[in-house]
């Protein structure tokens, strides 16, 4: 595992454990020699993991659209820096660029990267593993949803298997290095065939 992308808030959070969380996170990536591919920006949960990896000599490559750019939030010493046209094309280069996947707290833009990065594992486009650094109990209402999802007939059971989840960032990245994806789902094409 050479790159990790990560998904992240570009808020601090309410916490200093979320800062914290992050930093910790970024020197367990450099100790292990890999590269943090997120989206660019200087500030909040994303920027402090950022310096954290530059600071500890690590690299990292930012994706970033061009409208947020313009707005000045890009980071700006970088390893490299990716400029897309699109929200949409951010999210294709980060998973091109990965090995794994790893969501970090943050808010509706954050939860959209990674349940799209888990529904498009659910679908077999990728045997990528998905991990949340449940800093703070943070995913713990979306791990019971999750469940819940299952119980209510929505998510097959094998797929919450998908949802590695720990507090730890060398723990949770132990995860990552030892996941073995679920089968995909096959559908019924006749009486005959399952």
């Amino acid at each position: 595992m050479k790159r990790i992308a990560v998904f992240c808030g570009s808020s601090p959070g309410a916490s200093d454990s979320y800062i914290e969380g992050a930093e910790q996170l970024g020197k367990e990536m450099v100790k292990r020699g890999i590269t943090l591919v997120y989206g660019g920006a200087s500030v909040g949960i994303m920027g402090a993991l950022a310096d954290t990896i530059l600071k500890e000599g690590g690299h990292v490559i930012g994706v970033m659209p061009d409208f947020l750019e313009k707005r000045e939030i890009a980071h700006k010493h970088l390893t490299e820096l990716i400029v897309v046209g699109s929200m949409h094309e951010r999210k294709t280069k980060m998973s091109d660029l990965a090995d794994g996947f790893i969501t970090l707290p943050g808010g509706p833009g954050t939860m959209e990267e990674y349940l799209e990065t888990f529904t498009w594992a659910q679908l077999g486009l990728h045997q990528k593993p998905c991990g949340l650094l449940n800093i703070n109990r943070y995913f713990d209402p979306l791990l019971d949803f999750m469940k819940h999802m299952s119980n209510e007939q929505f998510l097959n059971e094998k797929y919450l298997s998908i949802a590695l989840s720990d507090p730890d960032p060398a723990r949770l990245l132990n995860q990552l290095y030892f996941y073995e994806p679920p089968k995909v789902k096959t559908y019924i094409t006749s009486k005959n065939e399952t």
